[in-house]
Order: C-alpha cells, then sequence, then structure tokens
C-alpha cells in the first residue's frame, strides 16, 4: 500500500531529479544526488525504505568538462506498478513530459517541497525563487505554472534562462511559497530559501555575485 506522504515525496522527486526506469514488466525508481546533498539522499531513502532492498552507494563520476572527479550517492527501489503507471504518466518515448494530468498529482505542499529541494534555488540579488523546469518545453512549464497557481495560489512567471526555460517564482510571492513548504524542507536544504517563516527573516543578499556569473 502506497501511504499519500510517500506518493507526495515520489510525484515531487519525479518532476525533479528522479528517474523511472522501465525494465521488462514495470518501472523503478532512481535517485542520485551529489556529495553535498548526501544528507537529503539519505532522508528520501529512509522515507521510502520499504520499496528498497539495499541501501545508498556512493561511486565516482568524471566530468570531462571540468576534468573533475565527483562523487555521487544513489539508490534504486524495487520494481512496482505504482512506478509503472507514473512511468506512463510522465514519460513519452522515454522522455520526461508533463501533461494536463499533472493538477490532480501536485496537490500535497510536500510534493512542492521536494520539487523544489531537487531542482529549485534563490536568486542572491532579490528574493525571487525558481524551479529549473529546462528539460520541459515552454508549453508544457505553461501547465506547471497554471497547476501552481490553482492548487496552490502561488504566481510564477516563465524565464528562458541560457538553453531552456524554467519557473521564477517575483520577490513579491517568495513569502508565500517559504510559508507553503517550510515545514517539510530538511535543514540541510534550508540555505535554498529566501524567506524563514520562523525568524519571519529573508536571506541575505549578495548582488556582486549574481553579477559575477
Amino acid at each position: 500500500m502506497i501511504l499519500s506522504r510517500e506518493k507526495a515525496i515520489i510525484i515531487g522527486t519525479i518532476l525533479g531529479d528522479a528517474h523511472l526506469a522501465m525494465l521488462k514488466t514495470n518501472a523503478r525508481l532512481e535517485i542520485g544526488h551529489s556529495e553535498k546533498q548526501k544528507l537529503y539522499l539519505f532522508w528520501k531513502y529512509r522515507e521510502l525504505r520499504k520499496f528498497t532492498s539495499s541501501k545508498p552507494h556512493s561511486l565516482k563520476i568524471f566530468d570531462s568538462r571540468y576534468n573533475k572527479l565527483h562523487t555521487q550517492w544513489r539508490f534504486k527501489t524495487r520494481i512496482n506498478e505504482f512506478f509503472t503507471e507514473l512511468h506512463k504518466i510522465f514519460y513519452l518515448k522515454n522522455k520526461k513530459i508533463i501533461s494536463d494530468k499533472i493538477y490532480s498529482l501536485i496537490k500535497s505542499p510536500l510534493s512542492l517541497t521536494v520539487w523544489f529541494m531537487d531542482d529549485g534555488g534563490r536568486r542572491n540579488d532579490c528574493y525571487g525563487m525558481f524551479l529549473n523546469t529546462l528539460s520541459f518545453t515552454k508549453k508544457e512549464n505553461i501547465t506547471l505554472s497554471k497547476c501552481l497557481k490553482r492548487n496552490f495560489s502561488l504566481n510564477s512567471n516563465i524565464h528562458w534562462v541560457q538553453d531552456g526555460y524554467r519557473l521564477y517564482i517575483p520577490s513579491k510571492d517568495a513569502k508565500h511559497f517559504c510559508k507553503l513548504i517550510y515545514s517539510h524542507v530538511i535543514p540541510s536544504m534550508r540555505y535554498k530559501l529566501s524567506y524563514n517563516p520562523v525568524t519571519t527573516s529573508f536571506a541575505r543578499l549578495d548582488r556582486a555575485r549574481d553579477r559575477s556569473k
């Protein structure tokens, strides 16, 4: 039986970094994060442990672009019919897609939180925040933006950055967004937030750093 919390986490991470791999009969979920996000990966593992048969492991990956060796932590689940159904929704010819079914899937703030912890961040020159949705088309980003508005009363814009589109949450909406997700954000990932609802304070800006990028 899939618990609502587990489902929310799975939906959120599929929108983010996770991959659904279709095997012969059913699909499995594959999750990987960098050494910097090791605590986050182990949090996911604990939450989804009942679907797995082995603990997370690390491996070295060589990045030829920067001539550097990186450590990545990974784990994968066993195959499950639930993952197979999600594969039918989120994949077309092995490419991740967004359809109108997303409106009924992203309803929990926990899904939104995991998506943000996977693929979100904040600017340094203002309090705006973003969700990296570069792999999705402009039409798919529009659907995601409408979903955020309908399900969470959250305003977002669609920005072109380098080689794709991403969802941008303006500074005026950052406080609302942070209030929605803060209670679910694990401590090691709170650096991504631009506003802290507990201390009612905004993150320190670093305009010079943003201009230097």
